[in-house]
């Protein structure tokens, strides 16, 4: 059976999908290549309150990305998505979750993540290191990038799938990179990241509209 049907009996594949792209929105290109130029770093930490576009500026990159890819022919990142809810806060379902988002690439091998699932799967599961030390050498044998998006990071309070992130943020391939969206800062080593210029950061102050934009958004 492909791993993919196993996964889709298992799990709620919404949780798994992008949001759409609304063309005729506000463009935020600067915001646009700040995400892209952050690509090269570690973690890409989006905090604002609700309302100030988060979403939205993902959604408005990817579809960047996207046609960019389609003008000049530069290779297109993968990108994987992840809604949480406050169910997410038990380290196994989030697990799960993890591996179903990484596994739906369609650039990467269909055994990426088999072995991950299984044992988090498993009626006698391992270590969570273990099961994201499966999943993190099968990433490293991707050579195509690959984005993780992992939005309202803020509905979690568990100190098991805070240690989860921050285990897949130290050991990732240099091919992953993650973006967490959230109303409030994770409780992450993030001047650790910062000092480090391992950390591109937007907040409420970037994302609030300028003059500019909110004239053409009232118009």
């Amino acid at each position: 059976m492909a791993y993919n049907s196993v996964v889709s009996a298992s799990i709620l594949t919404t949780k798994l999908h992008f949001p759409s792209y609304r063309a005729g929105l506000v463009s935020r290109p600067g915001l646009v290549d700040r995400l892209h130029a952050g690509l090269s770093r570690r973690l890409t930490l989006i905090s604002a309150p609700a309302g100030y576009g988060k979403t939205t500026l993902i959604s408005e990159w990817i579809h960047r990305i996207q046609e960019r890819s389609e003008e000049d022919g530069t290779t297109l990142p993968e990108f994987a998505w992840l809604s949480l809810d406050e169910e997410d806060n038990d380290p196994g379902r989030f697990l799960t979750y993890l591996i179903a988002a990484m596994s739906r690439s369609e650039k990467h091998d269909r055994s990426v993540g088999i072995e991950a699932f299984g044992m988090a799967q498993s009626p006698q599961p391992e270590s969570h290191q273990a099961v994201l030390t499966s999943l993190i050498n099968d990433l490293a044998s991707v050579r195509d990038g690959t984005v993780l998006v992992i939005d309202d990071y803020h509905l979690i309070d568990s100190q098991a799938v805070d240690s989860i992130l921050l285990f897949l943020l130290e050991h990732k391939p240099s091919s992953l990179h993650l973006v967490v969206l959230t109303r409030s800062d994770p409780p992450l080593p993030l001047a650790r990241f910062r000092a480090g210029n391992d950390m591109t950061e937007l907040r409420a102050a970037d994302l609030r509209f300028s003059i500019a934009e909110s004239t053409i958004y009232l118009n």
